[in-house]
């Protein structure tokens, strides 16, 4: 299932992104009113999310490792190639060149959030 995901992603690299964009929409089967419904939900949603005033998992992991330090962007640069690695031994190589040469531990315990401290507990063992 994967390796026909992976050849349908690999396909449409280079294709015309509004065609591709098109053919995506049709492949949904929605009526523009079931569209339009669904982007209003997507807004109310976003609104209430961005509306709450409580530290989330997420905010906690992105302020501790956000693109100004050296391990955030090797975190983002790593999720981002995981989307076109073809196989395990590639997989492998990628996370140990893309986590190894950090300083994983200056980051322990800096965060409030056990859960982002664990995290850096298993970045460091990796």
């Amino acid at each position: 299932m994967l390796d026909g995901i992976r050849q349908e992603m690999r396909a449409g690299v280079l294709a015309d992104e509004a065609s591709l964009v098109s053919a995506l929409v049709e492949q949904t089967g929605l009526s523009e009113a079931a569209r339009a419904d669904i982007a209003k939900q997507a807004a109310s949603l976003v609104a209430a999310v961005r509306g709450t005033k409580s530290v989330g998992i997420m905010e906690s992991f992105l302020a501790e490792y956000g693109l100004s330090t050296k391990e955030g962007v090797a975190l983002m640069c790593l999720a981002e190639a995981m989307l076109r690695v073809p196989d395990a031994p590639t997989v492998d190589a990628l996370i140990k060149d893309k986590i190894t040469p950090h300083d994983w531990d200056a980051h322990m315990g800096d965060s409030g959030s056990i859960l982002v401290n664990a995290t850096t507990w298993a970045l460091m063992l990796t």
